[in-house]
């Protein structure tokens, strides 16, 4: 095995069994709220595009730092599947398919909405401190960021990848992808950039309470087979 296949194997092996053996197993019913999330975006896109289907689309998932904060927290679901109308529709298709399908698979779908949410979320609260902090100052935003629509599928879709890249040890891959993130703030200074590593600030959060949670269970669990009675308070 050459080392370029072991370090493959290393990096995704745990990951591609699982998902193989669910697509193995049930097919396509692996994912329906994957398939679900394929087909609202797609059906937001095909609407917002149509001169009678804009405005509805923007009065329920546009979501921008100028709008009331209760108005963006109720439009902010629905947002996670508006594509962003200056990009083709097929890369965001592909990314919800591939990234959400992996982390239903592997996470279970509510679990999948939660970080997807989490992460579309820190997005959205994120450019309201930046436009509040204001251009001069560290994490500061321009005023004119008030008006721009947020980031739609792609935050969720970050946050997935790398809350699936920690969980399953592929380091290497959330790495590219938190550099990818980092090299668009650099190379393009926009909204949608500082929102994703935003949406990654999340995540490691997220992260980092799964795996005490994780820990405290695991404790909880040698405790209770260490032949010890239960301490009652």
């Amino acid at each position: 095995m050459s080392t370029l296949a072991r370090w493959a194997r290393a990096e995704w092996g745990l990951l591609y069994a699982t998902v193989r053996r669910a697509l193995r197993a049930r097919g396509w019913r692996a994912v329906p709220m994957t398939l679900g999330a394929v087909c609202l975006t797609a059906a937001l896109q095909f609407v917002q595009n149509r001169p009678w289907g804009y405005q509805f689309v923007q009065d329920t998932g546009a979501v921008r730092a100028a709008d009331p904060l209760w108005q963006a927290l109720l439009r902010t679901p629905l947002s996670l599947f508006v594509p962003a109308l200056d990009l083709p529709v097929w890369g965001a298709l592909a990314q919800i398919l591939v990234v959400f399908g992996i982390a239903e698979i592997t996470l279970g779908w509510w679990r999948t909405l939660v970080v997807a949410y989490v992460a579309t979320l820190a997005g959205t609260l994120y450019a309201r401190v930046g436009i509040a902090l204001g251009p001069h100052r560290p994490l500061g935003l321009p005023g004119a960021d008030a008006l721009v629509v947020d980031t739609g599928p792609s935050a969720a879709v970050v946050g997935l990848a790398v809350f699936l890249g920690w969980r399953y040890r592929a380091y290497v891959t959330a790495g590219i992808v938190i550099g990818a993130m980092v090299a668009e703030v650099i190379l393009k200074d926009n909204l949608a950039g500082k929102e994703h590593l935003a949406a990654i600030a999340a995540v490691f959060v997220v992260c980092a309470l799964s795996a005490a949670h994780h820990r405290r269970s695991g404790r909880e669990r040698a405790g209770s087979g260490s032949g010890l009675p239960p301490i009652h308070s």
